[in-house]
């Protein structure tokens, strides 16, 4: 047997055991979290809740096509629909406790606490770093408020009955406008991703500039993919200090379920699991982080205080929904490299 043929064979065998570990790792810090849910689901806020329900989707395709059936692999499918079991019930009295606590902003986001909303990826692709922005804007550029109302625009959900997919002049100039840091960034990205999975297809007619004439819907997300990659890049260069972590997983986050494979570094999945609390299953529990996001709150045309919410025991509503959601994405990334029909493309 020639010996590059076993050099091959070894390394194969040795990237199979390194993958298995991961999924492991991933599986063990999602059961921390699916427990902590079960503990709180009557307590996190919407987004938070949208981020297990993501990961209920994730969970469920993962399941649904796991690759191998060898004894680790079975045991690990095991482990994972035991999690969609426990899903199952605290989202059902997660999305009660929204009707009830929240019925304005539940009535307005109603669709996307559906799993059956979420597409995932079906084959892969990378950003491009020539399509980084020369300069970004000096503060945000996006009103929550305002991205809201163009969001349930999108949705249908802006009157009762309501018309879905309606781009106005001014959504589509806010979400097409170049240079955005940050939160307005990924915003910018979700709300093509929202408008391409109900199934909007004309976003961008009546955009008459020359300049955009040739920019579709799935240029603009790799623009914006491409940008959040630099973003987080600087992040890590920078320290990955604790004021940057939860807009980093976001991104990971966003940008792995637009299909942008290059997201899924192994070294950044370090640093969430990293993050993780150990002992409640949550995530942004440390006390700078806390109090970070309260200061960026404050501050003119960033997020709105309603969607972040602190619980009882210190915990991130909305770091631990993005960071939950951004490792369901990691496993189902990590499962379909190893079914050879859904290699990343070149």
């Amino acid at each position: 047997m020639p010996r590059p043929f076993l050099l091959l064979l070894a390394l194969s065998s040795a990237l199979h055991c390194s993958r298995q570990e991961l999924i492991d790792d991933l599986l063990d810090s999602l059961s921390k979290s699916v427990a902590f849910f079960e503990k709180q689901s009557g307590h996190i806020n919407l987004d938070g809740v949208v981020g297990y329900v993501v990961l209920q989707t994730q969970l469920q395709e993962a399941t649904r096509a796991w690759p191998h059936s060898d004894f680790v692999s079975l045991s690990q499918r095991s482990t994972a629909v035991s999690l969609v079991k426990k899903l199952d019930r605290s989202l059902s009295h997660a999305v009660r406790s929204l009707q009830e606590t929240d019925p304005k902003y539940y009535k307005e986001f109603e669709p996307i606490l559906d799993t059956a909303f979420w597409v995932l990826p079906r084959e892969w692709s990378s950003t491009d770093p020539s399509l980084v922005y020369s300069s970004l804007r000096t503060t945000e550029c996006y009103d929550e408020q305002v991205g809201d109302k163009c969001m349930t625009l999108l949705l249908g959900t802006w009157k009762d009955n309501g018309t879905p997919c309606i781009v106005t002049k001014s959504c589509r100039d806010t979400m097409t406008r170049f240079g955005c840091p940050y939160y307005s960034l990924s915003h910018q990205l979700l709300y093509f991703m929202i408008g391409t999975m109900k199934g909007c297809s004309r976003m961008l007619k009546g955009d008459m500039r020359l300049s955009r004439v040739n920019i579709t819907v799935e240029h603009y997300q790799r623009i914006f993919c491409s940008n959040m990659m630099k973003s987080n890049q600087e992040i890590i260069s920078k320290g990955f200090t604790s004021q940057m972590q939860d807009i980093f997983i976001e991104n990971i986050l966003l940008c792995g379920l637009a299909g942008f494979s290059d997201f899924y570094k192994a070294d950044w999945l370090q640093h969430i699991l990293e993050l993780q609390d150990k002992e409640l299953g949550c995530f942004g529990k440390e006390e700078d982080y806390l109090q970070m996001f309260e200061e960026f709150l404050d501050t003119p045309h960033k997020r709105v205080k309603r969607r972040e919410k602190t619980l009882k025991d210190g915990c991130s509503s909305h770091m631990t929904g993005v960071a939950v959601s951004a490792l369901g994405g990691y496993l189902n990334f990590y499962l379909a490299e190893q079914d050879i029909t859904k290699r990343p493309l070149i």
